[in-house]
């Protein structure tokens, strides 16, 4: 591409070559197409399906408050949430409104008042994800202190640990029972150890002082202590692995980047990321998060144009010699389940980095 200069005084216009970036080109292509453009009227459907959603389950867990049947309203009320969470994290990445301020709101709202997620805690750790997935060292969700992610961690691992570690990938969809206590305590942490300066830190926390006083309470009010007690550990069980369903197939199996490598911005994004293929269910549990590589090329791109960008990124993989991954979701877990199983095996027996592989490919 070719820009010119206004011509100066005295001599004749000069011409300045710029280089024009392959992402550049990309993005040029899916602008016009018009799928940056934003999709105001399908959210507010979504926003007044899901909350239409969320009074039937409140309606009915009056109505079963004497039943012990009432638990399956929890678990319909923990997908009811997670779709609720899905419109936070859209909202956190400026994707329902126009304005920064109205989607700052829509995400605190959905995270923190209704789920009881600090929105502040989730942006930092979402944002330096997507600035580095997968890369140690940078993103905290290859970081955990039961499951190993990468050979090394396995390596390390000692004790009981090491024996959980071999067989970790048989744990892992077990595991997901305790994600949504997990997402919690690790919510809570980040409240108290912030800043009191950091900024909307006091209003995360009057949002989630109030979610989880008015929950509580509804629950020992309307249900008693024993049922309400149950109540709680089924919804947060069925939340997490909701929860934890929806984002695990993104990444996990996929190569870990160490810490020292240096990977140009659509390697990184795309290599690293997994879409699922399916219809309208998957679209639905996933919250769009199964077009995940468009999702991580163009994280500002309103969900429902994911699907429509997806013929772009892959002609343009393909052009480009980019591996571009894509499974069906039961594919998707086994594949997770597989990987897992293998990193274990570091424990006794390390293997290669398939990244550097890929990349020397």
């Amino acid at each position: 591409m070719t820009t010119t200069t206004p011509e100066a005084p005295g001599g004749p216009a000069r011409e300045r070559r710029r280089p024009v970036t392959p992402y550049a080109q990309l993005t040029a292509q899916v602008q016009a197409a018009g799928l940056m453009q934003r999709r105001t009227g399908r959210y507010w459907v979504r926003i007044a399906a899901t909350s239409a959603a969320f009074a039937a389950v409140l309606t009915g867990t009056v109505l079963l408050r004497d039943s012990w049947l009432v638990l399956l309203l929890a678990v319909a009320l923990a997908g009811v949430l997670t779709q609720f969470a899905f419109l936070g994290h859209d909202g956190a990445h400026r994707q329902i409104f126009a304005s920064h301020r109205g989607n700052e709101w829509a995400a605190r709202v959905f995270a923190a008042l209704l789920n009881g997620l600090g929105y502040g805690w989730w942006m930092g750790k979402h944002t330096r994800h997507h600035q580095a997935p997968n890369k140690l060292g940078t993103d905290g969700d290859v970081e955990s202190g039961v499951v190993s992610f990468y050979p090394e961690a396995a390596a390390s691992r000692r004790g009981p640990l090491r024996w959980f570690t071999r067989h970790q990938g048989w744990f892992f969809l077990p595991l997901l029972l305790l994600e949504g206590l997990n997402l919690h305590a690790a919510s809570a942490r980040s409240l108290v150890s912030s800043s009191r300066r950091a900024k909307g830190r006091w209003l995360d926390v009057a949002l989630i002082a109030t979610h989880w006083s008015v929950y509580l309470a509804a629950l020992v009010l309307l249900l008693g202590p024993g049922r309400g007690a149950a109540f709680f550990g089924v919804h947060m069980a069925a939340f997490g692995v909701a929860m934890g369903g929806a984002f695990a197939p993104n990444h996990v199996g996929m190569p870990v980047v160490p810490r020292e490598a240096k990977v140009d911005f659509i390697r990184r994004q795309v290599l690293t990321s997994r879409n699922v293929r399916g219809g309208w269910f998957v679209d639905l549990v996933m919250g769009g998060l199964n077009f995940q590589v468009e999702h991580h090329l163009f994280p500002s791109m309103p969900r429902p144009n994911l699907r429509r960008a997806r013929p772009f990124v892959q002609r343009f993989c393909a052009e480009h010699g980019i591996a571009y991954t894509e499974e069906g979701l039961l594919s998707s877990y086994r594949s997770i389940v597989r990987y897992l199983n293998e990193v274990g095996l570091a424990a006794r027996h390390p293997f290669s980095c398939p990244l550097a592989a890929q990349l020397r490919a």
